[in-house]
Protein backbone atom coordinates (compact mmCIF):
# COMPACT_ATOMS: atom_id res chain seq x y z
CA UNK A 1 0.00 0.00 0.00
CA UNK A 2 1.37 3.35 -0.95
CA UNK A 3 1.70 6.22 1.46
CA UNK A 4 -0.99 8.11 -0.37
CA UNK A 5 -3.31 5.14 -0.17
CA UNK A 6 -2.62 4.84 3.58
CA UNK A 7 -3.24 8.53 4.18
CA UNK A 8 -6.48 8.34 2.27
CA UNK A 9 -7.51 5.35 4.41
CA UNK A 10 -6.73 7.15 7.65
CA UNK A 11 -8.66 10.17 6.52
CA UNK A 12 -11.64 8.03 5.60
CA UNK A 13 -11.42 6.28 8.98
CA UNK A 14 -11.35 9.59 10.85
CA UNK A 15 -14.25 10.94 8.89
CA UNK A 16 -16.17 7.74 9.52
CA UNK A 17 -15.55 8.02 13.33
CA UNK A 18 -16.54 11.67 13.34
CA UNK A 19 -19.71 10.82 11.51
CA UNK A 20 -20.50 8.09 14.03
CA UNK A 21 -19.77 10.50 16.90
CA UNK A 22 -21.96 13.13 15.40
CA UNK A 23 -24.63 10.59 14.91
CA UNK A 24 -24.48 9.56 18.55
CA UNK A 25 -23.92 12.90 20.32
CA UNK A 26 -24.14 15.58 17.71
CA UNK A 27 -21.27 18.03 17.47
CA UNK A 28 -18.70 18.33 20.23
CA UNK A 29 -20.34 21.54 21.26
CA UNK A 30 -23.54 19.65 21.99
CA UNK A 31 -21.79 16.78 23.77
CA UNK A 32 -19.95 18.98 26.24
CA UNK A 33 -22.23 20.02 29.10
CA UNK A 34 -24.40 16.95 28.66
CA UNK A 35 -25.12 13.94 30.82
CA UNK A 36 -23.76 10.74 29.22
CA UNK A 37 -24.03 7.10 30.08
CA UNK A 38 -20.74 5.32 30.70
CA UNK A 39 -19.28 2.09 31.96
CA UNK A 40 -16.83 1.63 34.82
CA UNK A 41 -13.80 -0.03 33.23
CA UNK A 42 -11.43 0.18 36.18
CA UNK A 43 -11.14 1.37 39.80
CA UNK A 44 -7.74 2.74 40.78
CA UNK A 45 -7.31 3.84 44.41
CA UNK A 46 -10.05 6.47 44.98
CA UNK A 47 -10.78 7.03 41.30
CA UNK A 48 -13.08 5.25 38.83
CA UNK A 49 -12.08 5.05 35.13
CA UNK A 50 -15.22 5.45 33.01
CA UNK A 51 -15.72 4.88 29.28
CA UNK A 52 -18.44 7.09 27.78
CA UNK A 53 -17.72 6.09 24.16
CA UNK A 54 -15.27 8.85 23.43
CA UNK A 55 -11.74 8.37 22.15
CA UNK A 56 -10.51 8.49 25.74
CA UNK A 57 -11.90 7.54 29.13
CA UNK A 58 -12.47 9.94 32.01
CA UNK A 59 -11.62 9.78 35.71
CA UNK A 60 -14.15 10.48 38.51
CA UNK A 61 -13.46 10.45 42.25
CA UNK A 62 -15.22 7.59 44.05
CA UNK A 63 -16.62 9.98 46.69
CA UNK A 64 -18.81 11.54 44.00
CA UNK A 65 -20.71 8.26 43.79
CA UNK A 66 -21.31 8.09 47.56
CA UNK A 67 -24.43 9.33 49.33
CA UNK A 68 -24.07 11.93 52.07
CA UNK A 69 -22.08 10.37 54.91
CA UNK A 70 -21.77 6.94 53.25
CA UNK A 71 -19.20 4.94 51.22
CA UNK A 72 -19.42 4.53 47.45
CA UNK A 73 -20.60 1.09 46.31
CA UNK A 74 -19.15 0.91 42.80
CA UNK A 75 -17.56 -1.95 40.84
CA UNK A 76 -16.12 -2.58 37.37
CA UNK A 77 -18.84 -3.05 34.77
CA UNK A 78 -21.40 -0.81 36.49
CA UNK A 79 -23.21 1.56 34.20
CA UNK A 80 -23.37 5.13 35.46
CA UNK A 81 -24.39 8.58 34.29
CA UNK A 82 -21.78 11.31 34.31
CA UNK A 83 -21.59 14.89 33.20
CA UNK A 84 -19.12 15.76 30.36
CA UNK A 85 -17.36 18.96 31.24
CA UNK A 86 -14.81 18.82 28.36
CA UNK A 87 -13.94 16.37 25.65
CA UNK A 88 -10.39 16.13 26.91
CA UNK A 89 -8.00 17.80 29.28
CA UNK A 90 -4.24 18.37 28.92
CA UNK A 91 -3.69 14.64 29.40
CA UNK A 92 -6.10 13.84 26.58
CA UNK A 93 -8.71 12.41 28.98
CA UNK A 94 -12.39 13.31 29.10
CA UNK A 95 -13.29 15.55 32.03
CA UNK A 96 -16.27 13.88 33.73
CA UNK A 97 -18.29 14.61 36.90
CA UNK A 98 -20.78 12.42 38.70
CA UNK A 99 -21.87 15.24 41.02
CA UNK A 100 -22.73 17.52 38.14
CA UNK A 101 -24.63 14.69 36.50
CA UNK A 102 -26.61 14.16 39.66
CA UNK A 103 -27.15 17.90 39.94
CA UNK A 104 -28.47 18.11 36.41
CA UNK A 105 -30.78 15.21 37.04
CA UNK A 106 -31.87 16.76 40.29
CA UNK A 107 -32.52 20.18 38.77
CA UNK A 108 -34.68 18.63 36.07
CA UNK A 109 -36.71 16.71 38.62
CA UNK A 110 -36.85 19.69 41.03
CA UNK A 111 -38.14 22.01 38.32
CA UNK A 112 -40.89 19.52 37.62
CA UNK A 113 -41.76 19.28 41.35
CA UNK A 114 -41.67 23.08 41.69
CA UNK A 115 -44.01 23.57 38.74
CA UNK A 116 -46.40 20.94 40.05
CA UNK A 117 -46.15 22.31 43.67
CA UNK A 118 -44.99 18.93 44.94
CA UNK A 119 -42.89 18.26 48.03
CA UNK A 120 -39.29 17.12 47.67
CA UNK A 121 -37.05 15.10 49.95
CA UNK A 122 -33.70 16.39 51.15
CA UNK A 123 -31.10 16.16 53.85
CA UNK A 124 -29.88 19.07 55.99
CA UNK A 125 -26.10 18.76 55.96
CA UNK A 126 -24.59 22.13 56.78
CA UNK A 127 -25.01 25.46 58.53
CA UNK A 128 -24.57 28.82 56.78
CA UNK A 129 -25.32 32.41 57.67
CA UNK A 130 -29.05 32.85 58.15
CA UNK A 131 -29.93 29.20 57.76
CA UNK A 132 -28.81 25.77 56.55
CA UNK A 133 -27.80 23.87 53.40
CA UNK A 134 -29.93 21.02 52.10
CA UNK A 135 -28.94 18.25 49.68
CA UNK A 136 -31.82 17.64 47.27
CA UNK A 137 -30.50 14.50 45.52
CA UNK A 138 -27.41 16.36 44.33
CA UNK A 139 -28.69 19.92 44.12
CA UNK A 140 -27.81 22.19 47.05
CA UNK A 141 -30.64 24.34 48.41
CA UNK A 142 -30.84 27.04 51.08
CA UNK A 143 -33.12 26.55 54.10
CA UNK A 144 -33.70 29.87 55.99
CA UNK A 145 -33.66 29.56 59.78
CA UNK A 146 -37.26 30.81 60.00
CA UNK A 147 -38.40 28.00 57.70
CA UNK A 148 -37.02 25.10 59.75
CA UNK A 149 -40.06 24.60 61.98
CA UNK A 150 -43.33 26.19 63.06
CA UNK A 151 -41.70 27.13 66.38
CA UNK A 152 -38.11 28.25 66.92
CA UNK A 153 -35.79 25.25 67.12
CA UNK A 154 -33.02 25.54 69.70
CA UNK A 155 -31.15 22.40 68.66
CA UNK A 156 -31.27 21.36 64.99
CA UNK A 157 -28.88 18.47 65.56
CA UNK A 158 -31.56 15.75 65.55
CA UNK A 159 -32.80 17.00 62.14
CA UNK A 160 -29.42 16.97 60.40
CA UNK A 161 -28.52 13.95 58.26
CA UNK A 162 -32.11 12.69 58.26
CA UNK A 163 -34.27 12.79 55.09
CA UNK A 164 -36.94 15.47 55.52
CA UNK A 165 -39.81 16.68 53.31
CA UNK A 166 -39.42 20.21 51.93
CA UNK A 167 -41.44 22.64 49.85
CA UNK A 168 -39.57 24.62 47.16
CA UNK A 169 -40.33 28.30 47.65
CA UNK A 170 -38.33 29.56 44.67
CA UNK A 171 -35.58 28.42 42.31
CA UNK A 172 -33.35 29.94 39.62
CA UNK A 173 -31.46 27.40 37.51
CA UNK A 174 -29.36 30.03 35.79
CA UNK A 175 -28.01 31.27 39.10
CA UNK A 176 -28.12 27.87 40.76
CA UNK A 177 -30.34 29.15 43.61
CA UNK A 178 -32.98 27.05 45.38
CA UNK A 179 -34.85 28.14 48.54
CA UNK A 180 -36.82 25.49 50.44
CA UNK A 181 -39.07 25.39 53.50
CA UNK A 182 -39.69 22.62 55.99
CA UNK A 183 -42.13 24.82 57.90
CA UNK A 184 -44.55 25.03 54.96
CA UNK A 185 -44.77 21.23 54.90
CA UNK A 186 -45.37 21.08 58.66
CA UNK A 187 -48.05 23.78 58.51
CA UNK A 188 -49.85 21.92 55.75
CA UNK A 189 -49.68 18.68 57.71
CA UNK A 190 -50.71 20.57 60.85
CA UNK A 191 -53.80 21.97 59.12
CA UNK A 192 -54.81 18.48 58.04
CA UNK A 193 -54.21 17.10 61.52
CA UNK A 194 -56.09 20.04 63.06
CA UNK A 195 -59.18 19.39 60.95
CA UNK A 196 -59.11 15.73 61.85
CA UNK A 197 -58.53 16.46 65.54
CA UNK A 198 -61.33 19.06 65.77
CA UNK A 199 -63.75 16.70 64.03
CA UNK A 200 -63.09 13.94 66.58
CA UNK A 201 -62.56 16.08 69.71
CA UNK A 202 -64.89 15.58 72.68
CA UNK A 203 -64.91 16.48 76.37
CA UNK A 204 -63.28 13.91 78.63
CA UNK A 205 -60.88 12.80 75.89
CA UNK A 206 -57.27 12.18 77.01
CA UNK A 207 -54.60 13.47 74.62
CA UNK A 208 -50.86 13.95 74.48
CA UNK A 209 -49.47 17.38 73.71
CA UNK A 210 -46.41 19.57 73.87
CA UNK A 211 -46.17 22.71 76.04
CA UNK A 212 -45.97 25.51 73.49
CA UNK A 213 -46.06 28.64 75.66
CA UNK A 214 -46.25 29.55 79.36
CA UNK A 215 -48.05 32.60 80.77
CA UNK A 216 -48.89 33.82 84.28
CA UNK A 217 -52.33 32.25 84.12
CA UNK A 218 -51.51 28.93 82.46
CA UNK A 219 -49.84 27.11 79.57
CA UNK A 220 -50.77 26.59 75.92
CA UNK A 221 -50.44 22.99 74.84
CA UNK A 222 -50.03 21.96 71.18
CA UNK A 223 -52.26 18.94 70.63
CA UNK A 224 -50.98 18.41 67.10
CA UNK A 225 -52.42 21.15 64.94
CA UNK A 226 -54.54 22.88 67.55
CA UNK A 227 -53.71 24.58 70.86
CA UNK A 228 -55.54 24.17 74.17
CA UNK A 229 -55.27 26.22 77.36
CA UNK A 230 -54.14 24.45 80.51
CA UNK A 231 -55.10 26.86 83.30
CA UNK A 232 -52.78 27.13 86.29
CA UNK A 233 -55.55 25.86 88.62
CA UNK A 234 -55.94 22.69 86.50
CA UNK A 235 -52.26 21.70 86.42
CA UNK A 236 -52.24 19.98 89.80
CA UNK A 237 -54.39 19.59 92.92
CA UNK A 238 -51.70 21.30 94.97
CA UNK A 239 -51.22 25.07 94.93
CA UNK A 240 -49.12 26.31 92.00
CA UNK A 241 -48.31 30.02 92.01
CA UNK A 242 -46.90 30.03 88.47
CA UNK A 243 -47.12 27.38 85.71
CA UNK A 244 -43.34 27.40 85.31
CA UNK A 245 -43.12 25.66 88.71
CA UNK A 246 -44.52 22.49 87.12
CA UNK A 247 -44.04 22.83 83.33
CA UNK A 248 -41.32 23.62 80.78
CA UNK A 249 -41.65 24.74 77.18
CA UNK A 250 -41.26 21.73 74.89
CA UNK A 251 -42.33 19.28 77.60
CA UNK A 252 -44.64 16.46 76.52
CA UNK A 253 -47.69 16.20 78.78
CA UNK A 254 -50.83 14.10 79.01
CA UNK A 255 -53.99 16.18 79.34
CA UNK A 256 -57.74 15.76 79.45
CA UNK A 257 -60.22 17.88 77.49
CA UNK A 258 -62.33 19.63 80.16
CA UNK A 259 -64.35 21.92 77.89
CA UNK A 260 -64.58 22.31 74.11
CA UNK A 261 -66.50 25.00 72.24
CA UNK A 262 -66.92 23.92 68.59
CA UNK A 263 -67.96 27.43 67.54
CA UNK A 264 -64.95 29.29 68.92
CA UNK A 265 -62.78 26.14 68.86
CA UNK A 266 -61.52 27.00 72.33
CA UNK A 267 -60.20 24.02 74.23
CA UNK A 268 -59.76 23.93 78.02
CA UNK A 269 -57.39 21.27 79.28
CA UNK A 270 -56.59 19.74 82.65
CA UNK A 271 -53.83 17.60 84.09
CA UNK A 272 -55.02 17.19 87.67
CA UNK A 273 -58.24 15.59 86.40
CA UNK A 274 -56.18 12.52 85.48
CA UNK A 275 -55.32 12.03 89.16
CA UNK A 276 -57.50 11.11 92.15
CA UNK A 277 -59.22 14.06 93.86
CA UNK A 278 -57.58 14.43 97.31
CA UNK A 279 -60.72 16.21 98.64
CA UNK A 280 -62.76 13.01 98.50
CA UNK A 281 -63.39 11.86 102.08
CA UNK A 282 -61.61 14.93 103.46
CA UNK A 283 -63.88 15.11 106.56
CA UNK A 284 -62.80 11.65 107.63
CA UNK A 285 -59.13 12.41 107.03
CA UNK A 286 -59.17 15.73 108.88
CA UNK A 287 -61.69 15.68 111.78
CA UNK A 288 -62.45 18.97 113.53
CA UNK A 289 -60.33 19.42 116.67
CA UNK A 290 -57.40 17.27 115.52
CA UNK A 291 -53.89 18.60 115.12
CA UNK A 292 -51.69 18.16 112.03
CA UNK A 293 -48.33 19.37 110.76
CA UNK A 294 -48.34 21.26 107.47
CA UNK A 295 -46.24 23.54 105.30
CA UNK A 296 -46.97 27.26 104.78
CA UNK A 297 -47.48 27.74 101.02
CA UNK A 298 -48.77 31.29 100.76
CA UNK A 299 -49.11 34.36 102.99
CA UNK A 300 -51.72 37.08 102.48
CA UNK A 301 -52.93 40.11 104.44
CA UNK A 302 -55.81 38.07 105.88
CA UNK A 303 -53.90 34.91 106.85
CA UNK A 304 -51.68 32.05 105.71
CA UNK A 305 -52.39 28.94 103.62
CA UNK A 306 -51.03 25.68 104.99
CA UNK A 307 -50.67 22.53 102.87
CA UNK A 308 -51.71 19.43 104.79
CA UNK A 309 -50.99 17.13 101.82
CA UNK A 310 -50.49 17.71 98.07
CA UNK A 311 -53.77 19.23 96.89
CA UNK A 312 -55.22 19.89 100.36
CA UNK A 313 -54.71 23.37 101.78
CA UNK A 314 -56.33 25.11 104.70
CA UNK A 315 -56.46 28.75 105.72
CA UNK A 316 -55.22 30.01 109.06
CA UNK A 317 -57.08 33.30 109.37
CA UNK A 318 -55.10 36.15 110.90
CA UNK A 319 -57.43 36.07 113.93
CA UNK A 320 -56.44 32.43 114.57
CA UNK A 321 -52.67 32.92 114.36
CA UNK A 322 -51.78 34.27 117.79
CA UNK A 323 -53.48 34.76 121.15
CA UNK A 324 -51.76 38.06 121.76
CA UNK A 325 -50.54 39.54 118.43
CA UNK A 326 -53.74 41.05 117.06
CA UNK A 327 -52.69 43.76 114.62
CA UNK A 328 -49.60 42.06 113.15
CA UNK A 329 -49.21 40.98 109.52
CA UNK A 330 -49.24 37.15 109.18
CA UNK A 331 -45.80 37.35 107.54
CA UNK A 332 -44.35 38.40 110.90
CA UNK A 333 -45.70 35.29 112.60
CA UNK A 334 -44.96 32.60 109.98
CA UNK A 335 -42.85 32.38 106.82
CA UNK A 336 -43.32 30.59 103.49
CA UNK A 337 -42.24 26.91 103.50
CA UNK A 338 -42.22 26.84 107.32
CA UNK A 339 -43.47 23.64 108.95
CA UNK A 340 -46.19 24.46 111.49
CA UNK A 341 -48.60 22.58 113.73
CA UNK A 342 -52.25 23.52 113.22
CA UNK A 343 -55.67 22.48 114.50
CA UNK A 344 -58.64 21.76 112.22
CA UNK A 345 -61.43 24.21 113.12
CA UNK A 346 -63.89 23.58 110.28
CA UNK A 347 -64.17 21.48 107.09
CA UNK A 348 -66.43 22.34 104.13
CA UNK A 349 -66.07 19.66 101.38
CA UNK A 350 -68.55 21.41 99.06
CA UNK A 351 -66.60 24.69 99.04
CA UNK A 352 -63.32 22.74 99.36
CA UNK A 353 -62.29 24.80 102.35
CA UNK A 354 -60.60 23.90 105.61
CA UNK A 355 -60.29 26.43 108.43
CA UNK A 356 -57.20 25.97 110.57
CA UNK A 357 -55.97 27.47 113.80
CA UNK A 358 -52.39 28.08 114.81
CA UNK A 359 -52.97 29.59 118.26
CA UNK A 360 -55.14 26.60 119.28
CA UNK A 361 -52.03 24.44 119.39
CA UNK A 362 -50.56 26.74 122.08
CA UNK A 363 -51.59 27.46 125.66
CA UNK A 364 -54.37 30.06 125.91
CA UNK A 365 -52.81 32.92 127.93
CA UNK A 366 -56.26 34.28 128.83
CA UNK A 367 -57.37 31.03 130.45
CA UNK A 368 -53.98 30.71 132.12
CA UNK A 369 -54.22 34.28 133.40
CA UNK A 370 -57.63 33.86 135.01
CA UNK A 371 -56.44 30.71 136.80
CA UNK A 372 -53.51 32.56 138.35
CA UNK A 373 -55.19 35.93 138.95
CA UNK A 374 -58.78 35.85 140.29
CA UNK A 375 -61.07 38.87 139.99
CA UNK A 376 -60.18 41.43 142.67
CA UNK A 377 -56.42 40.84 142.40
CA UNK A 378 -54.15 43.88 142.43
CA UNK A 379 -51.50 43.86 139.68
CA UNK A 380 -48.79 46.14 138.41
CA UNK A 381 -48.10 46.82 134.73
CA UNK A 382 -46.81 49.23 132.13
CA UNK A 383 -49.08 51.61 130.23
CA UNK A 384 -48.74 50.21 126.67
CA UNK A 385 -51.15 52.50 124.89
CA UNK A 386 -53.46 55.44 125.57
CA UNK A 387 -56.68 55.82 123.59
CA UNK A 388 -59.68 58.11 123.74
CA UNK A 389 -61.58 55.54 125.79
CA UNK A 390 -58.90 54.47 128.29
CA UNK A 391 -55.51 52.95 129.08
CA UNK A 392 -54.10 49.60 127.93
CA UNK A 393 -51.87 48.06 130.58
CA UNK A 394 -49.45 45.16 129.99
CA UNK A 395 -50.10 42.13 132.20
CA UNK A 396 -48.32 38.81 132.87
CA UNK A 397 -48.55 36.36 129.95
CA UNK A 398 -47.91 39.04 127.31
CA UNK A 399 -51.55 40.15 127.32
CA UNK A 400 -53.13 43.57 127.85
CA UNK A 401 -55.98 44.75 130.01
CA UNK A 402 -57.94 47.98 129.69
CA UNK A 403 -58.73 50.66 132.25
CA UNK A 404 -61.81 52.47 130.97
CA UNK A 405 -62.09 56.24 131.37
CA UNK A 406 -64.81 55.75 133.95
CA UNK A 407 -62.50 53.60 136.09
CA UNK A 408 -59.59 56.05 136.35
CA UNK A 409 -60.71 58.39 139.13
CA UNK A 410 -63.66 58.77 141.49
CA UNK A 411 -63.78 62.54 141.29
CA UNK A 412 -62.17 63.75 138.04
CA UNK A 413 -63.93 63.41 134.69
CA UNK A 414 -62.45 60.62 132.52
CA UNK A 415 -60.76 62.89 129.95
CA UNK A 416 -59.22 64.97 132.70
CA UNK A 417 -58.00 61.92 134.61
CA UNK A 418 -56.54 60.42 131.40
CA UNK A 419 -54.23 63.41 131.05
CA UNK A 420 -52.43 62.32 134.24
CA UNK A 421 -50.94 59.27 132.49
CA UNK A 422 -48.39 58.73 129.74
CA UNK A 423 -47.13 55.75 127.80
CA UNK A 424 -44.52 53.76 129.73
CA UNK A 425 -45.85 54.63 133.20
CA UNK A 426 -45.92 51.78 135.70
CA UNK A 427 -49.31 51.69 137.38
CA UNK A 428 -51.16 49.55 139.89
CA UNK A 429 -54.53 48.21 138.78
CA UNK A 430 -57.33 46.11 140.18
CA UNK A 431 -58.69 43.16 138.17
CA UNK A 432 -62.42 43.82 137.64
CA UNK A 433 -63.42 41.17 135.07
CA UNK A 434 -61.98 38.57 132.62
CA UNK A 435 -63.84 37.38 129.50
CA UNK A 436 -61.81 34.44 128.13
CA UNK A 437 -63.93 33.98 124.99
CA UNK A 438 -63.79 37.63 123.96
CA UNK A 439 -60.20 37.87 125.27
CA UNK A 440 -60.95 40.98 127.30
CA UNK A 441 -59.66 42.01 130.72
CA UNK A 442 -61.26 44.94 132.54
CA UNK A 443 -59.07 46.83 135.00
CA UNK A 444 -59.65 49.71 137.40
CA UNK A 445 -57.41 52.24 139.09
CA UNK A 446 -59.99 54.15 141.12
CA UNK A 447 -61.15 50.87 142.64
CA UNK A 448 -57.86 50.72 144.56
CA UNK A 449 -59.41 53.38 146.86
CA UNK A 450 -62.76 53.63 148.64
CA UNK A 451 -65.45 55.53 146.75
CA UNK A 452 -65.82 58.86 148.62
CA UNK A 453 -69.34 59.25 147.24
CA UNK A 454 -70.39 55.91 148.66
CA UNK A 455 -68.92 56.82 152.03
CA UNK A 456 -70.63 60.19 152.09
CA UNK A 457 -73.89 58.80 150.72
CA UNK A 458 -73.96 56.37 153.62
CA UNK A 459 -74.44 59.25 156.07
CA UNK A 460 -77.56 60.66 154.41
CA UNK A 461 -80.74 59.26 153.00
CA UNK A 462 -83.66 60.40 150.95
CA UNK A 463 -85.84 62.86 152.87
CA UNK A 464 -83.05 64.26 155.04
CA UNK A 465 -82.69 68.04 155.25
CA UNK A 466 -79.02 68.94 154.85
CA UNK A 467 -76.96 72.06 154.78
CA UNK A 468 -75.05 72.52 151.50
CA UNK A 469 -72.84 75.11 149.84
CA UNK A 470 -73.44 76.72 146.46
CA UNK A 471 -70.62 75.81 144.05
CA UNK A 472 -72.10 77.07 140.75
CA UNK A 473 -75.09 79.09 139.59
CA UNK A 474 -76.61 77.97 136.29
CA UNK A 475 -79.66 78.92 134.25
CA UNK A 476 -81.42 75.68 135.10
CA UNK A 477 -80.63 75.70 138.80
CA UNK A 478 -77.92 75.71 141.45
CA UNK A 479 -75.09 73.22 141.89
CA UNK A 480 -74.10 72.56 145.50
CA UNK A 481 -71.66 70.42 147.48
CA UNK A 482 -73.11 68.11 150.07
CA UNK A 483 -70.80 66.83 152.76
CA UNK A 484 -67.47 65.30 151.63
CA UNK A 485 -67.23 64.02 148.05
CA UNK A 486 -70.83 64.54 146.97
CA UNK A 487 -72.25 66.96 144.42
CA UNK A 488 -75.86 68.01 144.51
CA UNK A 489 -78.17 69.97 142.27
CA UNK A 490 -81.27 72.03 142.98
CA UNK A 491 -83.42 72.60 139.93
CA UNK A 492 -84.85 76.05 139.26
CA UNK A 493 -88.40 74.93 140.13
CA UNK A 494 -87.14 73.55 143.45
CA UNK A 495 -85.45 76.78 144.60
CA UNK A 496 -88.60 78.10 146.31
CA UNK A 497 -92.28 77.42 146.87
CA UNK A 498 -93.00 80.92 145.56
CA UNK A 499 -92.64 81.27 141.73
CA UNK A 500 -91.24 84.76 142.11
CA UNK A 501 -88.39 83.36 144.21
CA UNK A 502 -87.44 80.55 141.76
CA UNK A 503 -84.47 82.53 140.38
CA UNK A 504 -80.95 80.99 140.47
CA UNK A 505 -79.38 84.47 140.47
CA UNK A 506 -80.71 84.98 144.01
CA UNK A 507 -77.89 82.75 145.19
CA UNK A 508 -74.13 83.34 145.24
CA UNK A 509 -71.23 80.86 145.09
CA UNK A 510 -70.17 79.97 148.62
CA UNK A 511 -73.59 80.67 150.12
CA UNK A 512 -74.90 78.02 152.51
CA UNK A 513 -78.47 76.83 152.37
CA UNK A 514 -80.72 74.05 153.66
CA UNK A 515 -82.50 71.68 151.29
CA UNK A 516 -84.29 68.38 151.38
CA UNK A 517 -82.68 65.28 149.74
CA UNK A 518 -85.13 64.06 147.07
CA UNK A 519 -82.92 61.45 145.33
CA UNK A 520 -79.43 59.87 145.52
CA UNK A 521 -78.14 58.62 142.11
CA UNK A 522 -75.11 56.38 142.55
CA UNK A 523 -74.58 56.09 138.76
CA UNK A 524 -74.30 59.80 138.09
CA UNK A 525 -72.86 60.29 141.59
CA UNK A 526 -75.19 63.21 142.24
CA UNK A 527 -77.73 64.15 144.91
CA UNK A 528 -80.95 65.89 143.93
CA UNK A 529 -82.18 68.44 146.49
CA UNK A 530 -85.17 70.77 146.88
CA UNK A 531 -85.65 73.92 148.97
CA UNK A 532 -89.30 73.93 147.91
CA UNK A 533 -89.84 70.44 149.37
CA UNK A 534 -88.23 71.53 152.63
CA UNK A 535 -90.56 74.56 152.84
CA UNK A 536 -93.64 72.46 152.13
CA UNK A 537 -92.60 70.01 154.84
CA UNK A 538 -92.11 72.87 157.32
CA UNK A 539 -95.57 74.19 156.50
CA UNK A 540 -97.12 70.81 157.16
CA UNK A 541 -95.26 70.52 160.45
CA UNK A 542 -96.33 74.03 161.51
CA UNK A 543 -99.93 73.19 160.81
CA UNK A 544 -99.56 70.08 162.91
CA UNK A 545 -97.79 71.86 165.78
CA UNK A 546 -99.65 75.15 166.00
CA UNK A 547 -103.20 74.45 165.04
CA UNK A 548 -105.65 73.75 162.34
CA UNK A 549 -108.44 75.53 160.56
CA UNK A 550 -110.87 74.30 163.23
CA UNK A 551 -109.06 76.12 166.10
CA UNK A 552 -109.81 79.50 164.58
CA UNK A 553 -106.15 80.37 164.06
CA UNK A 554 -105.41 81.96 160.69
CA UNK A 555 -102.82 80.55 158.30
CA UNK A 556 -100.84 83.77 158.70
CA UNK A 557 -100.68 83.32 162.44
CA UNK A 558 -99.53 79.73 162.10
CA UNK A 559 -96.90 80.49 159.48
CA UNK A 560 -95.68 83.52 161.39
CA UNK A 561 -95.13 81.44 164.48
CA UNK A 562 -93.49 78.68 162.51
CA UNK A 563 -91.16 81.10 160.75
CA UNK A 564 -90.20 82.77 164.03
CA UNK A 565 -89.43 79.40 165.51
CA UNK A 566 -87.35 78.38 162.50
CA UNK A 567 -85.37 81.60 162.66
CA UNK A 568 -84.67 81.04 166.35
CA UNK A 569 -83.51 77.47 165.64
CA UNK A 570 -81.21 78.65 162.85
CA UNK A 571 -79.68 81.40 165.03
CA UNK A 572 -79.08 78.92 167.81
CA UNK A 573 -77.41 76.47 165.35
CA UNK A 574 -75.16 79.18 163.86
CA UNK A 575 -74.05 80.29 167.35
CA UNK A 576 -73.24 76.66 168.17
CA UNK A 577 -71.24 76.28 164.94
CA UNK A 578 -69.29 79.45 165.67
CA UNK A 579 -68.52 78.22 169.19
CA UNK A 580 -67.26 74.95 167.77
CA UNK A 581 -64.98 76.72 165.26
CA UNK A 582 -63.49 78.86 168.08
Amino acid sequence: MTQATASAGDTASKESFAALLDESFGSSTNVEGSVLKGTVVAIENDVALIDVGLKSEGRVALKEFASQGQKAELKVGDEVEVYLDRMEDKNGEAVLSREKARREEAWTQLEKSFNENQRVTGVIFGRVKGGFTVDLSGAVAFLPGSQVDIRPVRDIGPLMGTPQPFQILKMDRARGNIVVSRRAVLEESRAEARSELIANLKEGQVLQGVVKNITDYGAFVDLGGVDGLLHVTDIAWRRINHPSEALNIGQTVQVQVIRFNPETQRISLGMKQLEADPWEGVEAKYPVGTKFTGRVTNITDYGAFVELEPGIEGLVHVSEMSWTKKNVHPGKIVSTSQEVEVMVLDVDPQKRRISLGLKQTMENPWANFVEKHPVGSVLEGEVKNITEFGLFVGLPGDIDGMVHLSDLDWEKPGEQALADYKKGDIVKVKLLDVDVEKERISLGIKQLETDPFAAAAGSIKKGDVVTCTVTAVQDGGVEVSVGEGMTGFIRKTDLSRERSEQRPDRFAVGEKLDAKVTAIDSKTRKVNLSIKAKEVEEDKKAMADYGSSDSGASLGDILGAAISRAQRDRSTKEEADEGTEE
